[in-house]
């Protein structure tokens, strides 16, 4: 059950702020494995983001392409385009670059997981718990949302 809050006077009620944020934001999601994407497309969607999926890292190039997306959630090793290749794709791209990306991966060793040009903000190891992933995205959006409102007053 989601969370209301009453906006006094009116008597209406209107979702909780982050929960409302969320809906805004749309999040790709790209996972080879069929049952870890589908796990993570319902967290996501329970946070109240949009979720658009993809079942590798081509198509989710195209995804990011076509679509309007906040921040993207890859798996790193893939058919047809890893997540360091997409990742490296997305920051190529002006209209992409500095949309947040997270790298979920399997390896335990974050450095052999990493890339050298810094490419990732973030790493999640699978199996991954939803709380997890939920602090994440806000963490990076917070910083994103930062970001951007330093870029607009400079």
């Amino acid at each position: 059950m989601k969370s209301t809050k009453s906006s006094g006077a009116t008597g209406s009620i209107q979702p909780d702020a982050e929960e409302q944020l969320n809906k805004e934001l749309c999040v790709l999601l790209v996972e080879d494995d069929r049952s870890v994407r589908r796990y993570l497309e319902v967290t996501l969607e329970r946070c109240g983001y949009k979720v658009i999926t993809a079942q590798d890292g081509l198509e989710g190039m195209k995804q990011a392409l076509s679509m309007e997306i906040d921040v993207v959630i890859t798996d790193a090793i893939m058919p047809q385009l890893s997540g360091h290749e997409l990742a490296r794709f997305l920051r190529a791209n002006s209209k992409l670059s500095t949309v947040p990306i997270v790298l979920l991966t399997g390896q335990e060793d974050r450095d052999s997981a990493a890339t050298p040009e810094n490419l990732i903000d973030a790493f999640l190891y699978k199996p991954v718990k939803a709380e997890e992933l939920k602090n994440c995205l806000s963490g990076l959006l917070i910083k994103s949302a930062s970001r951007e409102d330093y870029v607009k007053i400079n």
